[in-house]
């Protein structure tokens, strides 16, 4: 049974930093492409980062230059790093698995990353 299960959301004020975490387990996760979405309240979801299977990184516009995807393969973990948070930030974050580009087979549960003062 596949769980990707997502760590380290959560209330932090603009300009500040979180890390979130995703471990995967049962699963191959060195084969998989990654990806982190976000879906804000009223809003459709949106892929943020993402990361191949050899470690290359793709951003999307809004958050390039502030944010970090990286993976320890070793570990069946991938991370994203967020730093000089906006509250347009604010949403529920995903990581996702997928054997192919912008499809992903399996979802985490998501969490909940608040950016306010």
């Amino acid at each position: 049974q596949v769980q990707l299960v997502e760590s380290g959301g959560g209330l932090v004020q603009p300009g500040g930093s979180l890390r979130l975490s995703c471990a995967a387990s049962g699963v191959a996760f060195s084969i998989y492409f990654v990806g982190w979405y976000r879906q804000a309240p009223g809003k459709q979801r949106e892929v943020v980062a993402s990361i191949t299977r050899s470690g290359d990184t793709n951003y999307a516009d809004s958050v390039k230059g502030r944010f970090t995807i990286s993976r320890d393969n070793a570990k069946n973990t991938v991370y994203l790093q967020m730093n000089s948070l906006k509250p347009e930030d604010t949403a529920v974050y995903y990581c996702t698995l997928g054997l192919y580009y912008y499809t992903p087979d399996y979802w985490g549960q998501g969490t909940q990353v608040t950016v306010s003062s």
